[in-house]
């Protein structure tokens, strides 16, 4: 074996190990239809999941409600991003909005975003305000939580350190305390985005016409529970590339710190 194609051959390893699993599950799930363990009605098999995919693409409904949805999730993230990482830096670096806002923060987490559509109707109406709105309550919370806990982590070492040398304190946040937050924001960053997308069905439920939720929720009032899946499925594949670009940027950001990938 040359020294050319081992890198090759692992590729291919890692490859078949990612896959391996995913694959191996709509075997299973094909064969126990055909054997006659599952009714298509209840879980249909994954060759019909696909036709009702094909037969979304090919009318054109599938990219009109995956780009409406992708913009909602995009916009309703994009603000909390924007205010969770201004306040969970504000608050990290302050004791004293620390005690104003703990209380608040801390009664307001558990509440389920979908416990908030009545009040965002009222206070939105139905239109995409309010499905925004939605959508960025869910993001909000992981985002700030896991800013404030990063910057609360800073090694007290450097704290001491930036005192004793007199160093000025937007340069020692900027230089210290931000940079070694870093890991905890990226994180915060990934599961408000996930959450995000969780929210979408919340979301669409408020008087949508368009949208995956929406398809989703117009698909199970009709029995159509392929297409129930084929929604379901494009939520997860679309959430896992949003991820897989926040890692990217997380990788480049963070390269200092040294990770455990395991054995």
């Amino acid at each position: 074996m040359t020294s050319d194609t081992k890198p090759h051959l692992e590729r291919i390893k890692h490859l078949l190990q990612y896959l391996g699993l995913s694959a191996a599950v709509l075997v299973v799930w094909q064969g126990l239809y055909h054997l006659g363990y599952i009714k298509p009605l209840i879980l249909p098999p994954p060759t019909q999941v696909a036709a009702a995919f094909q037969d979304l693409v090919k009318s054109g409904a599938m990219t009109r409600h995956v780009g409406i949805s992708v913009a909602r999730v995009l916009e309703g993230f994009a603000i909390a991003a924007l205010l969770g990482l201004s306040l969970g830096i504000a608050i990290g670096l302050s004791r004293t909005l620390d005690r104003l806002t703990d209380l608040a923060i801390q009664v307001i987490k558990p509440i389920p975003p979908i416990a908030w559509i009545p009040l965002a109707i009222l206070w939105f109406g139905i239109g995409e305000k309010s499905k925004v709105y939605i959508i960025f309550l869910g993001a909000f919370f992981p985002i700030i939580i896991n800013t404030i806990d990063g910057i609360r982590q800073t090694d007290h070492k450097f704290v001491e350190l930036s005192r004793v040398l007199e160093v000025p304190r937007v340069k020692f946040v900027r230089r210290v305390v931000i940079p070694g937050a870093l890991p905890a924001i990226m994180t915060g960053l990934r599961v408000g985005l996930m959450v995000a997308w969780m929210c979408v069905v919340a979301a669409e439920l408020i008087a949508a016409g368009s949208g995956i939720g929406y398809l989703i929720m117009d698909a199970r009032q009709l029995s159509q529970s392929d297409v129930v899946l084929v929604g379901m499925i494009t939520i997860g594949v679309i959430g896992k590339v949003m991820d897989s670009i926040i890692r990217r940027i997380e990788k480049r950001l963070v390269d200092w710190k040294p990770s455990f990938a395991g054995h």
